[in-house]
């Protein structure tokens, strides 16, 4: 399987480029990022593009792949609505349109989080957007599963770009195994997430095309190696 990751540098795109890198049916991983990541693979491939609103002069790159795991996201944390919709609506669009215009059969996951707004009409703005977003991809032809995760604890290094959320998971991950107990269906790891969007491309895998938590969880509980659709 050769897949396309947006959004490597992230807390959740380290652990989900992790999880492809170990497992033996990824025979690629081609990550598209505006700064070199300094990880060095047999496997992986980067290409350095700036403009993720138009992503046409690499579309021979895109090509050739079996699955896109997008991972790119910010806060919605001091931005507007504007700005977070850019960024979190238009680069995951234009990043859909173009894998799946180059890929027939390509298996879309995209991270958005607990609490999305599938209405579009709701108060919190995060939530609306994120749900506009969700419901454009679900309309698209593609084989595509939003990923809901609530709390998500760092594995293996993994360290988040936003410094808040850098001191809150310094001053907490020790109570994760507790928290966790507490409240099962709301917490996941980056390790998990990472499995379990590999996990997604096997056939008959899960139904549902909104995955939270608990979801999560199932499909990332294996050892992560997975026969894939493409074989």
């Amino acid at each position: 399987m050769k897949v396309v990751l947006f959004g490597a540098s992230g807390m959740v795109g380290q652990g989900v480029l992790r999880a492809c890198l170990l497992d033996p049916a990824v025979t690629r991983v081609l990550v598209v990022v505006r700064n070199p990541l300094g990880v060095s693979h047999p496997k992986l491939q980067e290409v350095i593009h700036q403009d993720f609103t138009d992503l046409s002069a690499i579309s021979e790159q895109l090509a050739g792949h079996d699955a896109c795991f997008y991972c790119l996201g910010i806060s919605s944390a001091g931005r507007s609505e504007a700005e977070y919709t850019r960024i979190t609506y238009d680069y995951t669009l234009t990043a859909a349109h173009a894998v799946s215009a180059s890929n027939p059969g390509l298996t879309f996951t995209y991270v958005s989080g607990e609490g999305t707004d599938s209405s579009e009409r709701g108060r919190s703005m995060w939530a609306r957007v994120k749900g506009r977003t969700e419901n454009a991809l679900l309309a698209m032809p593609m084989d595509a599963y939003m990923f809901r995760p609530g709390y998500i604890h760092p594995r293996h290094g993994a360290i988040s770009r936003t410094p808040s959320y850098r001191v809150l998971y310094a001053l907490t991950s020790w109570l994760y195994p507790l928290l966790h107990r507490l409240a099962p269906r709301h917490t996941t790891t980056t390790e998990h997430i990472g499995r379990a969007m590999l996990a997604v491309t096997r056939p008959r895998a899960v139904e549902e095309r909104i995955l939270y938590s608990p979801d999560i969880n199932r499909l990332g509980g294996g050892t992560g190696t997975a026969e894939t659709k493409a074989g």
